[in-house]
């Protein structure tokens, strides 16, 4: 995706000048993956540098290598860019802790907020009137497309503040390694509990009719998926808060609800009560999954920031299946009010230790605090963060909030794939919902040992973790070098057929053998297809949308979540009723056949998908 940018667009932190108000040159980062913009933009600059200007006549050769390695390594650095804000969990148009990427508007929002800062202090003086005069020039030549006169972030501009030094230990980069791997694993536990929490009691929910003297299984299924409904609303006011006050003000304050709202679960006295808090505790306890990984970018470079993120992404894959394990038999031996008393043990134990071991991480606040104080030092108003973009609070919840409205209504794409992901996700809890019902009615199995069922979940999506991870990179690669086109997003759909074909025929096994009562293992064994499916489908959808969307990659992911979510909250409604209609046998194979009806979007994708990126191209939002 190309998009028109000011000659000031691209901040980042590799230019070199003086301590305190001046940036300082740091390694280089590798990126962990390669996104297809990114490189597209790579070779196309290469290509676009080879030509001769016009006004200068014929170039030497040495000022064409000169002037194609300062083309290739401005696109290297838009896509580090790019990748480091996709880490952190924003659009790269937000600031991170190596820069940002704005557009013509972006740029002249920037330069005006430069222009109203050095305006009050600056009227008592004819010169300085004329000053911010030419800065509301430039603002308006931005805006309207022209070039801008000054470049506001020049290496000599005294006014700019950044790190003291490339070894600066207020750089969460440079804190000590001990400190960065403490943190890492508490973030990573944290993401695991919250998860957790969504489907820890599903064993003890026949109990908890019981006691509430209720046989609605429509309420039945919700006090299970409505906690996934807290997870699609959550991150939309989480993140901005957490850009606009810091990451650790939002993690503590979040920490503290989340483990209210589960006492609530666990003294509910009624069961629209215990609704009412397992949603807002799905609310609060989404706050890890939204800010962990940009905690994690925030302090660990991206050459050594694979295996911190893997430790990471594998808590939301396990906490929910190993969750109804440990579930069944705490509410077997205990009753179902201990499960939540168990999430508030570990969960406030973690969070007592992240309080006293957490600091703030996010880069642009720490640079804002530096500037604040060396301005109340010096006296000089006109100091800036590197890392200010010229953003509002109100700037940061509309792009929070409506940019990923914006994304499922301008792009097909982004639409097509988050109801193919709605299906998908809402079939998976629907089977968190049902999956005791089933095995206790039909198999006899009791609360205690009901809940390793949903191992059949964990292992097939582990083993498509494996295969995936096995095999797209390796064939992105390969096609790349084979068409020469690149490293197109299209790419890592290769393994989306599979899953797509695999998922009916899970839920063909798991419902014709559970109808006709073969062996449990059958069963299961559809359960395991189930999981392997829905990785492979999952895992193929997100790396798309980062690659296509590159700039708008977080609000488009965030788009794909909300309306999932939103899905495995309500389609699981109607699971228990239309098994009780249906049967197992035809119930399931309902689902089947809709995901069946399903399997041509991600060959019509693979075929289209190019055409349709490029002719709905997404930019300005």
């Amino acid at each position: 995706m190309s998009e028109a940018r000011g000659p000031a667009s691209l901040a980042s932190d590799d230019t070199a000048t003086a301590p305190h108000t001046s940036t300082i040159e740091t390694p280089a980062a590798t990126a962990t993956t390669t996104t297809a913009e990114s490189a597209e933009k790579v070779e196309a600059a290469e290509t676009a540098s080879s030509a001769p200007s016009s006004a200068l006549g014929k170039e030497t050769d040495a000022e064409k290598e000169t002037h194609e390695k300062d083309a290739a390594a401005a696109a290297r650095r838009e896509h580090e860019l790019e990748q480091q804000a996709v880490d952190e969990g924003h659009d790269a148009d937000i600031p991170s802790s190596k820069g940002y990427i704005l557009d013509e508007r972006g740029e002249a929002k920037r330069r005006k907020s430069i222009a109203d800062r050095s305006r009050p202090t600056t009227a008592k003086s004819g010169a300085a009137k004329d000053t911010a005069s030419a800065v509301d020039a430039d603002v308006e030549k931005s805006a309207a497309g022209g070039d801008a006169a000054d470049d506001f972030d020049a290496p000599d501009d005294p006014n700019v503040v950044w790190w003291d030094g490339p070894d600066d230990p207020a750089n969460p980069y440079n804190w000590p390694t001990w400190h960065k791997a403490l943190n890492c694993v508490l973030i990573s536990a944290l993401t695991f509990i919250t998860p957790l929490a969504s489907s820890i009691f599903a064993p003890g929910v026949p109990a908890l009719m019981a006691e509430f003297k209720s046989d609605s299984n429509e309420l039945a299924a919700f006090v299970v998926s409505v906690y996934v409904l807290g997870f699609a609303f959550g991150p939309l006011l989480i993140a901005p808060m957490s850009e606009i006050y810091g990451r650790n003000i939002v993690y503590h304050v979040c920490n503290v609800c989340f483990i209210a709202f589960v006492v609530g679960c666990a003294l509910a006295p009624s069961l629209n009560t215990l609704i009412a808090f397992r949603f807002l505790s799905g609310v609060f306890g989404s706050c890890p999954l939204t800010n962990g990984g940009g905690s994690i970018a925030d302090m660990v470079s991206q050459e050594h920031r694979g295996a911190a993120m893997a430790s990471f992404a594998v808590g939301p894959l396990l906490g929910p299946i190993i969750g109804p394990v440990a579930g069944g038999f705490l509410a077997s031996a205990k009753g179902w009010r201990w499960v939540f008393w168990l999430i508030v043990i570990i969960a406030g134990f973690l969070s007592v230790v992240f309080f006293f071991s957490m600091r703030e991480t996010y880069a642009p606040l720490l640079l804002e605090r530096k500037t604040r104080r060396l301005r109340k030092e010096t006296g000089n108003q006109q100091l800036r963060s590197k890392l200010d973009a010229g953003l509002t609070s109100k700037d940061y919840f509309k792009r929070g909030i409506f940019r990923p409205l914006k994304m499922l209504a301008f792009s097909p794409i982004n639409l097509i794939f988050a109801l193919y992901m709605a299906v998908v996700y809402g079939y998976l809890y629907l089977m968190f919902t049902s999956v005791t019902e089933v095995f206790e009615t039909t198999y006899g199995f009791g609360t205690n040992t009901v809940g390793l069922v949903y191992l059949g979940l964990g292992v097939g999506s582990m083993a498509g973790m494996v295969f995936f991870s096995a095999m797209s990179d390796r064939y992105i690669k390969k096609m790349a070098a084979k068409e020469g086109q690149g490293m197109k997003p299209e790419y890592r759909l290769q393994m989306l057929p599979l899953g797509a074909v695999l998922l009916p025929i899970g839920f063909f096994i798991y419902g014709w053998t559970a109808e006709y009562h073969k062996h449990w293992i059958a069963p299961i064994i559809g359960m395991v297809v189930i999981g392997f499916a829905n990785l492979v489908i999952f895992m193929s959808l997100q790396l798309y949308l980062v690659d296509a969307f590159t700039v708008y990659a977080a609000s488009s992911l965030a788009a794909n979540t909300v309306v999932r979510s939103i899905a495995g909250a309500v389609l699981p409604l109607a699971g228990l009723q239309m098994y009780d209609k249906l049967g197992l046998g035809w119930g399931n194979s309902l689902l089947g056949f809709i995901a069946l009806a399903l399997v041509p979007a991600p060959f019509f994708i693979q075929k289209y998908g190019e055409y349709l990126r490029k002719r709905f191209e997404i930019k300005d939002l």
